[in-house]
């Protein structure tokens, strides 16, 4: 497929943009929107030159090109393999960052800490650290874990600093090519919170939010009402925390 063509999507799932030329150099993979917002709203749309790149035509009055390409992958493994699959087929990434939130295990992981997890060669250690990233060992879990007790046994059981859904297959195909890869997400949920609701029961089977069992389960009981919302402006602070530090990030790659 050609660069700059439009790749149909599935329910949000796919490439944010027209492709950019392949191959790019760094694909950075959500798997909602809600995770990637400000990270969209401070490098995506920005025209910043640091974070482009100049045809090689000087000649050429096309635009410049981006360096990256960013992807959603929808949630769970199963939408993760699919959809990096399909990106690594359609933009051949020199490197892969899976981006997002993450629920904390290791009770000294606080709401807001940037953690990552890379391969020796991928690179981006030395930039995150620098910046207040700490190193921690990611589990891929099957589900959302809710509650406190949940995170503690998978702490306990795992030895893993932080709970996800995607990032190990993704990174696992990307071993398969031998494309460096990172995992860099953000604690939107410590080890102490157990979420207001119980968001694997409103799931379908292609893991996606049921929208009306969720305004169901919230209007059957209005209590958790003031708990939803507070969770959803606590996780609107982790997209802000996690498009900085990805910005960050690429603007020290970039400079």
């Amino acid at each position: 497929m050609e660069a700059g063509k439009t790749v149909k999507t599935d329910n949000g799932c796919g490439p944010i943009g027209k492709l950019a030329p392949r191959p790019v150099e760094l694909l950075v993979c959500f798997a909602v929107k809600e995770e990637a917002r400000f990270f969209m709203d401070q490098m995506v749309y920005r025209a910043d030159p640091r974070y482009r790149l100049v045809p090689q035509d000087s000649a050429s009055k096309a635009a410049a090109r981006p360096l990256y390409q960013v992807w959603m992958t929808g949630m769970g493994r199963r939408n993760a393999v699919e959809g990096i699959r399909q990106a690594i087929a359609l933009v051949r990434p020199k490197r892969v960052i899976t981006s997002g939130f993450a629920g904390g295990l290791n009770p000294k992981l606080k709401f807001g800490t940037i953690v990552y997890e890379e391969d020796f060669n991928a690179g981006f250690g030395p930039q995150l650290e620098q910046a207040g990233a700490v190193k921690a060992a990611f589990y891929c879990h099957r589900r959302v874990a809710i509650t406190a007790k949940e995170k503690a046994a998978l702490w306990r059981s795992t030895g893993a600093d932080a709970v996800e859904m995607e990032s190990s297959v993704i990174r696992n195909l990307c071993r398969e090519q031998q494309i460096p890869s990172a995992t860099i997400r953000v604690i939107s949920d410590d080890a102490s919170q157990d979420l207001p609701l119980d968001f694997n029961a409103l799931m379908t089977p292609e893991d996606r939010i049921h929208y009306p069992k969720l305004i169901w389960a919230v209007l059957s009981r209005p209590g958790r009402i003031g708990k939803l919302l507070e969770f959803q402006r606590q996780t609107v602070a982790a997209s802000r925390r996690l498009g900085a530090a990805l910005a960050e990030l690429l603007g020290a790659k970039r400079g």
